[in-house]
């Protein structure tokens, strides 16, 4: 347990930011949810709009520090391959 002042000010502090980190990764884990429904029900329309609303989710994801940058680059390239393979 923190003893002193700055310590319980750096646990108030982590508590704040742990909150708002998980809020953002849950906003980020629902919108490619609703890229992999869209691309799961085959329909490129929806998919591409799916795809179009979750990149800069979470490429600001990744500017927050929340998830890695390769991991966000990573995550839209593989998506967008998949989007793009249901109009062949």
């Amino acid at each position: 347990m923190a003893n002193t002042p700055s310590a319980k000010k750096a646990a108030r502090k982590i508590a704040r930011r742990t909150a708002v980190n998980k809020a953002r990764r849950s906003r980020v884990r629902t919108f490619l949810r609703k890229v992999e429904e869209a691309i799961a029900s085959g329909d490129h329309a929806a998919a591409t709009a799916a795809l179009q609303a979750a990149q800069p989710e979470l490429m600001r994801a990744a500017s927050k520090g929340v998830v890695h940058a390769n991991t966000a680059s990573r995550k839209v390239s593989r998506l967008n391959a998949r989007v793009k393979a249901l109009k062949a």
